[in-house]
């Protein structure tokens, strides 16, 4: 949960790092001073002002100054940079990029820095700068390690840097049990493979499948000189592109994939638009996205042609075009079912009610209506009893085809009783809620994936 920051008066921007507006009255020393005197005058201002942890972290940025300026054996800014990454961790982004940049000051070669640099950025629409930031802090350092506890699983995690798509493992693999060894792979040259700490199994983290097709002769050769087992192969992702999931779940009963066809630029006219359509077998309305973008991103429902070609103007780069089903029940709610599959075993994990069709949880109201919770919790708690033993079958059926060591699938059912699949890869969120919030009823599930979880990479022995 995020915590509102406390007001840092004029010793913290109102900025990201990047912006050019400071707070009125902030001159470029006070946003980031140098002289240890003027962190402990500020140190004596947040305790003045009841903000104790203000306090200790510009006593700290004093020491480390004090450290660096009489070049003291040892000096360094690991501690600084836990302040900056303690307040990142909170959700206070500002105070966190104050910090990180008088971490760079002192050392531009902080690589987490750089890394969560570039997210409080991105966060905040300044995607230029952040990939700028991202880059710089790649090729500084590749390898990642949380978590040192000798009797901890020691996780290898291939990861994308350069672009979205990861699993987001956080909940699958708790630092606190694991040692995470975040791994990325797209910065690293080949012999940086037979560099890497020991690690007993790998997860490939990398499940949006677009953002892996480039990746894949890179990815390939790290499988192939891997002695240790590979959760999530690359080459079982690759399947899951939104227009190949027509044909990998094609011939199960009750399963039906919509249409869809790939583009990787705009069509040179009209009419060619329009083939590329009909032999899809797609017809009007059309639902039209950005390739590897997750969360309704850029997606747009085409009505016509033109508003098609209107938005494909717009483009750049791969896209993709798909049939679009009205699924509204009966009672004019559209449902968005989203299943995890666990070693191929599903776990239920939400059910979204919305009255419109881009259905996504956090817009659907699920908080606001005590209807629609109880309708996901006996989803939740029996989903044979509340989607009918037919379409578990279907489910089933769908999790050994996908063949994921983890994945899930979003889906809803048709009036017919089919299973409706919107989308089915590698890269679906499972988290838990707030401990007091209105949707903690929804962590005991969780927890069953996490369990399955644990207990699939217990089957593999240690290193």
């Amino acid at each position: 949960m995020k915590q509102t920051p406390p007001n840092h008066e004029a010793d913290y921007d109102t900025q990201v790092p990047g912006a050019s507006t400071q707070r009125a009255g902030a001159s470029d020393k006070d946003s980031a001073p140098l002289d240890p005197a003027r962190h402990r005058a500020l140190a004596e201002a947040r305790r003045a002002a009841g903000d104790e942890l203000g306090a200790v972290a510009h006593l700290i940025a004093a020491h480390t100054l004090d450290a660096y300026a009489a070049e003291a054996p040892g000096a360094n800014i690991s501690n600084l940079c836990d302040v900056a990454t303690g307040y990142f961790m909170t959700g206070d982004h500002v105070t966190a990029g104050y910090w990180y940049r008088l971490v760079l000051t002192l050392d531009p070669h902080v690589a987490i820095a750089w890394q969560n640099l570039a997210a409080i950025l991105a966060s905040v629409g300044h995607m230029d700068e952040a990939t700028a930031y991202r880059d710089r802090a790649y090729r500084i350092q590749r390898v990642f390690i949380e978590g040192t506890g000798t009797q901890q699983r020691r996780v290898l995690i291939l990861c994308a840097a350069h672009a979205s798509g990861n699993v987001p493992f956080d909940a699958l693999l708790p630092s606190t049990t694991c040692c995470r060894i975040k791994y990325a792979i797209d910065y690293a040259a080949d012999e940086e493979d037979q560099q890497l700490p020991a690690y007993d199994l790998v997860f490939n983290a990398i499940g949006d499948a677009d953002v892996a097709a480039p990746l894949a002769a890179r990815l390939a050769r790290f499988v192939s000189h891997c002695a240790r087992p590979v959760l999530n192969p690359p080459d079982a992702v690759a399947r899951t592109q939104r227009h190949r999931i027509a044909n990998l779940f094609g011939g199960l009963p009750d399963v039906q994939v919509a249409p869809c066809v790939q583009s990787d630029a705009a069509a040179a006219s009209r009419a060619a638009l329009d083939a590329l359509l009909v032999e899809a077998g797609i017809d009007f309305p059309v639902l039209a996205r950005p390739a590897a973008t997750h969360g309704g991103e850029g997606l747009t429902l085409c009505e016509n042609l033109s508003a098609l070609e209107a938005w494909r103007s717009a483009q750049v780069g791969m896209s993709y075009m798909t049939a679009f089903r009205d699924y509204r029940s009966a009672d004019g709610f559209y449902r968005k079912y989203r299943i995890i599959f666990v070693d191929r075993e599903p776990f239920p994990y939400h059910l979204a009610i919305s009255p419109h069709w881009m259905v996504h949880y956090y817009s659907a109201g699920m908080e606001q209506h005590a209807w629609k919770r109880e309708e996901e919790r006996r989803f939740l708690d029996n989903p044979h009893a509340a989607l009918g033993e037919r379409v578990m079958r279907a489910i089933a059926a769908i999790g050994r085809r996908l063949d994921l060591d983890y994945g899930g699938i979003d889906f809803t059912l048709l009036p017919g009783g089919q299973v409706l699949i919107f989308e089915a890869n590698a890269t679906m969120l499972a988290h838990f809620e707030r401990e007091t919030g209105i949707l903690a009823h929804k962590n005991p599930y969780v927890q069953r994936i996490v369990d399955a979880f644990e207990r699939m990479m217990s089957r593999h022995p240690a290193a």
